[in-house]
């Protein structure tokens, strides 16, 4: 039974799943919460009855980062070892053979930020924050999170966020291409799942194929 990570499908809401991470306050990514993302979405995967895929962290954050109190103790090998995990799990995201949304609320920084770009469309609060801070204590994105970004935004762009380790507002975001629309904090769910809901109308197979 899974502590943080809850894969639901509503009623109202037809073949689409919705992956609830859960871990107050900040829903940080400790190495149990990427095992259930991961776990939760290879789930999407086995089921029929989900046709797309909502990734929300309630209404106060999405994800601030993973837990850096796992890492102090880490040999440099234990390191490299955890940040090839962290790729593995934060990719299950991006290997989620069905549309998936993020709904992005509060903060999606670091790790948070790097399991966002796996998503085939991000809808982001209009009070929410994005970067890839790492830089800024001497680490690098780990989670496979520079690649992600300038495949999406370009290099250029993705050079500055990642070396700047700057952490920008949703409507500058927007303009980088980073997520695809703004929305009010209350509607950030509900356009989410509108979109999985138009999504998911479309033949599986050709989606699975047309993501890959």
């Amino acid at each position: 039974m899974t502590q943080f990570v809850k894969l639901q499908t509503p009623e109202d809401h037809t073949g689409v799943g919705i992956i609830c991470i859960d871990r107050p306050p900040h829903n940080l990514l400790s190495r149990q919460v990427q095992m259930e993302i991961a776990a939760a979405a290879e789930e999407t995967n086995r089921r029929s009855d989900i046709s797309a895929v909502v990734v929300y962290g309630g209404p106060k954050t999405l994800a601030a980062g993973a837990d850096i109190k796992e890492l102090h103790s880490m040999t440099s090998a234990e390191l490299r070892a955890d940040a090839r995990r962290l790729q593995q799990h934060l990719g299950a995201i991006a290997d989620i053979g069905k549309p998936t949304v993020m709904a992005i609320t509060g903060l999606a920084v670091g790790a948070g930020l790097e399991l966002c770009l796996g998503a085939d469309r991000r809808i982001a609060a209009a009070n929410a924050k994005l970067g890839l801070p790492e830089t800024k204590f001497g680490i690098m994105p780990g989670g496979g999170g520079t690649q992600r970004l300038a495949r999406l935004i370009g290099p250029s762009k993705a050079k500055e966020l990642i070396f700047t380790g700057r952490v920008i507002e949703a409507t500058e975001a927007l303009d980088f291409g980073l997520v695809d629309e703004v929305v009010a904090p209350d509607d950030v769910l509900g356009t989410a799942l509108a979109w999985a809901r138009q999504f998911s109308g479309a033949a599986s197979m050709a989606i699975s194929h047309s993501k890959r």
